[in-house]
């Protein structure tokens, strides 16, 4: 049973939509009679949201520093697959994931006598490999702008104090990078929150999918489209303004003047 079903009464809130008249044509009562049904799957979409941003997050900054140190051998393929990544719709990518994860683990288990069991993978592991690396492609340029927009000035005057290079990333680098970056990085994540509405083509029933299906049920797609509509709305504005929470928390925290900072001492 799902998460909004245990924990919320909905009792109020179909007393309140009750006056809302049932049009023939068009129906406002039944664009908001499909919002709390919708919003049963929202973990699901949060959940993919969060999942393909954490490790989306995780190789971008891998692909920011190969790119950066040019890393050989491992540059030219991070160049291709980035560049694939970014010239391909993310639902081809989301397809190619869900058939080809499971046909490179049968070759594996044909090639190498692996007892792997792909029919109990769940269909959210290829969705959220695919939401992670169509979000790293498009991240890590932002990323890797970030961090050679960082004084060059302020690296040196961390090194010359004995700074160890990882405690120059920590303590010079990624917090200016940070304050850069944050909010391409929250207008990404809110394009991902929407992306994940086509993981119904992988099976998963999220907030996309249940609006089909109630529309499915009734034929009031239109009023069901418009209710999905407005929960994702919802959503963005949501994620938007806690992302300027954030924004205002990192400038005041930025290190405007990070080589007073860094000469109160070392760690």
């Amino acid at each position: 049973m799902n998460f909004l079903t245990l924990t919320t009464d909905w009792t109020w809130y179909d007393k309140l939509i009750a006056h809302i008249p049932k049009g023939r044509l068009f129906s406002w009562h039944a664009v908001f009679d499909a919002i709390p049904s919708i919003l049963q799957h929202l973990p699901t979409t949060l959940g993919l949201t969060v999942a393909g941003a954490f490790f989306g997050l995780i190789l971008a900054l891998l692909f920011a520093i190969v790119k950066i140190n040019r890393v050989k051998i491992l540059y030219p393929i991070q160049a291709l697959f980035v560049s694939f990544l970014r010239g391909t719709p993310i639902l081809v990518q989301l397809m190619l994931t869900y058939y080809g994860i499971p046909l490179f683990l049968k070759y594996l288990n044909q090639t190498y006598g692996f007892n792997w069991n792909i029919n109990a993978i769940p269909a959210s592991i290829f969705a959220i490999t695919a939401f992670a690396l169509n979000e790293a492609a498009y991240t890590s340029e932002t990323i890797r702008a970030a961090i050679q927009s960082v004084n060059t000035g302020e690296i040196e005057a961390a090194r010359s104090l004995g700074m160890t290079s990882a405690q120059v990333y920590r303590r010079v680098i990624i917090p200016n990078a940070a304050v850069v970056a944050t909010p391409t990085l929250i207008n990404t994540l809110i394009g991902l929150t929407k992306g994940t509405s086509l993981a119904f083509n992988a099976g998963i029933v999220e907030m996309f999918a249940q609006a089909q299906i109630l529309g499915g049920a009734d034929y009031r797609y239109f009023e069901r489209y418009i209710s999905v509509a407005l929960v994702y709305w919802a959503i963005s504005i949501i994620i938007e303004n806690v992302g300027r929470l954030i924004e205002k928390r990192m400038e005041i925290n930025s290190p405007e003047n990070i080589t007073d900072e860094i000469a109160g001492g070392v760690r």
